[in-house]
């Protein structure tokens, strides 16, 4: 059972954001009862600056990218390659926030300060990750949030070929595990890559909603600790 931390001095809400504005607020901290609060009214922090660097930036994408219950699309290479890994949670946690963080990336955004405050939530038993191993070696994996029937992704990788598409499967399976309608996977923006498997687009509004209907619900059992 993940553990509570102490409430957010700060106040992040929607109150002023306007439709297809995704920035919607700078500032605040990125304390555990910051951060949860935020992603429990539907934002999430990205920095401003170079490289994700402050000040923080939160976030709400209008439209929303978001994996449904149903919807994952697992093509027949895709699930050829899900037959090669061995799908595991919170075992490298560090390692793969590590590998999302890699300073050669490009477009990277997650700096020290971030790194920090995920690993903070991870050892409260609330961020995770979901990883892609074979033959004993780490090749794929992402990390995110798990808070009642929401999984709020933030980064992954992949060292090997569809490494990072069999984690992405490997998270549904764990998120959706028991067919609550309720239950949804964000993925904060829907790329090309992200859309091949099944994520679509729905409004802030619509976002919202669906986002209060899952928070209630217990965790999945891989995410429960």
């Amino acid at each position: 059972m993940p553990i509570e931390p102490p409430s957010s001095p700060w106040q992040l809400d929607l109150g002023q954001a306007t439709p297809q504005d995704d920035l919607v607020g700078i500032g605040a901290d990125l304390e555990p009862g910051t951060l949860l609060m935020a992603y429990r009214g539907g934002l999430f922090p990205m920095g401003l600056g170079d490289d994700g660097t402050p000040p923080t930036g939160w976030w709400s994408p209008d439209p929303r990218g978001v994996l449904l219950p149903g919807q994952v699309k697992v093509s027949r290479s895709l699930r050829k390659s899900l037959r090669l890994f061995d799908i595991r949670v919170d075992t490298a946690f560090s390692e793969v926030m590590a590998l999302c963080a890699d300073p050669s990336r490009e477009g990277r955004w997650i700096t020290a300060e971030m790194t920090a405050a995920y690993t903070n939530l991870h050892e409260l038993g609330w961020a995770h990750s979901v990883e892609a191993w074979h033959g004993g070696e780490l090749l794929g994996g992402l990390y995110g949030l798990a808070v009642g029937g929401l999984f709020a992704g933030e980064s992954m990788f992949h060292l090997a070929t569809d490494a990072s598409k069999c984690a992405l499967v490997g998270l549904t399976d764990l998120v959706f595990a028991d067919g609550d309608p309720r239950r949804i996977i964000d993925v904060q923006w829907a790329t090309p890559h992200l859309t091949s498997l099944g994520v679509t687009e729905i409004a802030r509004g619509d976002y919202l909603a669906r986002l209060e209907r899952s928070l209630p619900l217990p965790l999945p059992p891989a995410f429960d600790r």
